[in-house]
């Protein structure tokens, strides 16, 4: 070992580059999407957003998800109205849900279109949910229909929504 080299330098030459090349391969990039993809429906952005913290490179990404939605293996239309329709059976309102896709990168007409397709009657959603939670009976007072609005409007009903699951039909 020559003297002007440190045991730092030498092991350094000893150590494979850190950038896996499998990282830098749109290939193996299409198959970890897949892989997501199988497990459930992804939005592109989210899809994207994995890949990346996986370790792939963000154009490699990119073009692999390219790929997948050209062979109709990914799609936001279908995420959404698997993703709406999960948060429909967990009694959250159109609100929460609009919210929850607008994070995961979906655009505005895809969230209106999927509302629009899962034709649900809102307000019936509210009352259920309402007594699910606090029973049949409706509140009485001023406090316990406070209480029962916050805990609508928390779960992402619009204010008619609410006003109709906590006051008594007409």
């Amino acid at each position: 070992m020559p003297e002007d080299r440190s045991i730092h330098d030498v092991i350094e030459g000893l150590v494979p580059p850190l950038e896996d090349e499998r990282f830098c391969n749109p290939v193996e990039a299409r198959k970890k999407a897949m892989d997501y993809l199988a497990r459930r429906e992804h939005g592109r952005v989210e899809l994207r957003n994995k890949l990346t913290k996986f370790g792939f490179d963000a154009d490699i990404s990119d073009a692999a998800i390219e790929r997948l939605i050209d062979d109709g293996l990914q799609s936001d239309q279908r995420f959404a109205e698997a993703f709406i329709q999960s948060r429909i059976n967990q009694g959250k309102g159109p609100v929460r849900i609009r919210v929850d896709l607008s994070q995961r990168g979906v655009s505005d007409s895809v969230i209106d279109d999927g509302l629009h397709e899962a034709n649900q009657n809102w307000r019936a959603l509210a009352s259920e949910v309402r007594a699910k939670k606090f029973g049949a009976e409706l509140p009485l007072d001023f406090k316990d229909k406070a209480r029962q609005m916050r805990f609508l409007q928390y779960r992402g009903f619009e204010p008619d929504q609410i006003q109709s699951a906590v006051q008594s039909p007409r």
